[in-house]
C-alpha cells in the first residue's frame, strides 16, 4: 500500500459530513491537511479536534469554490513547503431543491452548478499543474448514484454529477502520460446534512429519506477515499459507485 504519512491532502468542503470525515481519516494514518469551508467557524473547530486526536499539520482557509479569483489565491498564497500537493479531494458542492424541471428554482440550479462543477474545476486547475510539476498526484472527486442516470425531480442535480463524471473521465484521459491519478466516487444515500440542504433545512422531511434503511455513513465514504489514495501508485480505481445493501439504484430501495 501507498504510505500516506506526511502526505499533503486538500479537501474543500471540509467542515462536516463526507469532508470531515476524510479529514479525519486521512489525519489518523498521519496525512498533512489543508482544509477549506464557507463556513470558517465550524472549520476551525473541526480542525482543532481533528489537530487534538491525531497532532497532525493542518492549514483551515475560508473558501467559496464558486469564488474563481479566491480559489486562485488560495492555491497561489499556500507556503512554499504546502504546495506539493499530493492527495485532492473535491467535496464541496451538494444538491438542492427537488421539484420538477418546470417549476424548479434557477437560484438553486445556479449554486449547483456553480459548486459542483465550477469549484471543481477551479481547485482542479490550479492544483493538477502543480501535481504535474511534483510529478505525483491524485484526484478524487465526490460524484453520485445521480451522476448515473436521471431520476424525476431531480434533473440538474443529476446533470451536474454527470459532469463530474465525465470531467473525471476526460481529465484522467488528459494526464494519462504523467503520474496523476483520477478517481470519481459515486455515492447512494449517506445520511449526514446532505438533504436537510437539499430541503432547504426541513429536517422533519430530510429525516424521512433515511427512514427504513440503513444509509451508509460519511465515515464508509471516507474509507473506499482513503482506500483509493493509499493503493499502490501503478493502481488507478477509475470509478466507485457504493450503495446500502438495501440501495440498488437511485430509485429502487427497500425500506423495512
Amino acid at each position: 500500500m501507498e504510505k500516506i504519512k506526511s502526505k499533503i491532502v486538500f479537501i474543500s468542503g471540509a467542515g462536516s459530513g463526507i469532508g470531515k470525515a476524510c479529514a479525519e481519516k486521512f489525519a489518523e494514518n498521519g496525512a498533512k491537511l489543508i482544509l477549506c469551508s464557507r463556513n470558517i467557524d465550524k472549520l476551525i473547530k473541526v480542525a482543532g479536534e481533528i489537530n487534538k486526536k491525531y497532532d497532525t499539520d493542518i492549514l483551515t482557509y475560508q473558501l467559496d469554490v464558486r469564488d474563481r479569483q479566491k480559489v486562485k489565491t488560495v492555491i497561489d498564497e499556500l507556503p512554499k513547503s504546502w504546495r506539493k500537493i499530493d492527495i485532492l479531494v473535491n467535496n464541496a458542492g451538494g444538491a438542492l431543491g427537488m421539484d420538477k424541471f418546470q417549476a424548479g428554482s434557477i437560484d438553486d440550479w445556479d449554486e449547483m452548478i456553480d459548486s459542483n462543477v465550477k469549484g471543481l474545476l477551479y481547485l482542479s486547475r490550479n492544483i493538477v499543474p502543480l501535481m504535474i510539476e511534483n510529478n505525483k498526484g491524485h484526484v478524487i472527486n465526490m460524484g453520485s448514484i445521480a451522476g448515473t442516470a436521471a431520476y424525476p425531480n431531480g434533473a440538474v442535480y443529476c446533470g451536474v454529477k454527470a459532469a463530474v463524471k465525465l470531467i473525471s473521465d476526460g481529465l484522467r484521459m488528459d494526464t494519462v502520460d504523467t503520474p496523476i491519478r483520477v478517481t470519481n466516487i459515486q455515492p447512494g444515500m449517506v445520511e449526514t446534512n446532505f438533504s436537510v440542504v437539499r430541503f432547504h433545512g426541513d429536517k422533519e422531511r430530510a429525516n424521512k429519506v433515511y427512514q427504513g434503511l440503513k444509509a451508509l455513513r460519511a465515515e464508509d465514504i471516507a474509507d473506499i477515499v482513503y482506500f483509493s489514495a493509499s493503493l499502490p501508485v501503478h493502481v488507478q480505481i477509475c470509478e466507485v459507485t457504493v450503495t446500502p445493501a438495501s440501495q440498488a439504484s437511485a430509485t429502487v430501495v427497500h425500506r423495512q
